[in-house]
């Protein structure tokens, strides 16, 4: 029997806002936890790509995932992002995660580019090493490696791997895992643009960017189009579309940090070898801002 889990409707990759100075700004960070917990949000994800993790020290990444704990208080289910290509050091990470996380994000072995039996002994291993229901995340844009619909069919019947994110943007492979998977099993979108037309065929949430800093837009969307109600839910899905777009101009996270100075929650300082978008789409994201919040 799968192990149960929350993990449906609109996640939120959170960012982590970071000082001029590059140190993390933890009020920054409180700020936003507090906006997706008003705005419509249902799990929080913590440390995955949007959060810059790869630039995040293993104590930085735990003072994170304390902080949104702390700031939380049990209202929204926790996903922490846990992977990489080193599969006895993502078990062993594990074991140092504190109470209050209720699931893993776990990116499929990027750089590595294994082969699917090398994913699927990747995967199983960190099953074995948790008690904590697993989302399994497929980005070859990232890793230069597809999780294949087979691969994740045959790791859809282990107990505590409950869900996979899917951000491929592979249409057939989504729908081969959407008709062949068991019934229990969750597939949630990886990307912004595509989940409304996701859902309507299966898909049952989302991992989002752009819900970092338009929670109650974006959650609205996902939510009408749960519920069947494609008519308010296409309405929605172009309003935000024109917006998505402009946040991955120029790379993520540096569009939705620049929204999320319009909203006031953080500056959109972030670490090399990131930088800041450039002033004109910053002067575009504002205006669609504007827009959207009238």
């Amino acid at each position: 029997m799968r192990m149960n889990h929350r993990f449906k409707g609109t996640g939120v990759a959170l960012v982590t806002p970071f000082q001029e100075n590059g140190n993390i700004d933890f009020e920054g960070l409180t700020r936003l936890v507090q906006l997706q917990i008003k705005g419509g949000t249902d799990f929080l994800v913590v440390q995955g790509t949007t959060g810059e993790s790869p630039v995040l020290s293993q104590d930085e990444k735990m003072k994170v995932l304390n902080h949104v704990i702390d700031v939380n208080q049990d209202r929204l289910p926790i996903v922490y992002g846990l992977g990489g290509n080193h599969t006895a050091d993502v078990c062993s990470k594990i074991k140092l995660l504190p109470d209050g996380v209720d699931g893993l994000l776990s990116v499929s072995p990027y750089y590595n580019k294994p082969l699917q039996d090398g994913i699927i002994a990747h995967y199983k291993k960190i099953a074995e090493s948790t008690d904590l229901p697993i989302i399994l995340y497929n980005v070859p844009g990232r890793t230069s490696s597809n999780v294949s619909a087979a691969t994740t069919l045959e790791l859809a019947k282990l107990p505590n791997i409950v869900a996979m994110k899917e951000a491929s943007g592979d249409l057939d492979q989504i729908m081969e895992i959407l008709k062949n998977k068991p019934h229990d099993f969750t597939v949630l979108s990886g990307d912004d643009a595509i989940t409304m037309p996701l859902i309507s065929m299966g898909v049952e949430g989302v991992i989002s960017v752009i819900a970092n800093a338009l929670p109650e837009r974006f959650s609205s969307m996902v939510n009408h189009t749960l519920n069947n109600e494609l008519d308010s839910a296409k309405k929605e899905h172009f309003e935000l579309f024109d917006m998505i777009r402009l946040l991955f101009t120029e790379g993520n996270p540096g569009g939705v940090k620049e929204a999320l100075v319009y909203r006031g929650i953080c500056n959109n300082h972030m670490r090399l070898p990131l930088i800041p978008i450039s002033n004109g789409l910053k002067e575009k994201i504002c205006s669609e801002m504007k827009a959207l919040m009238l």
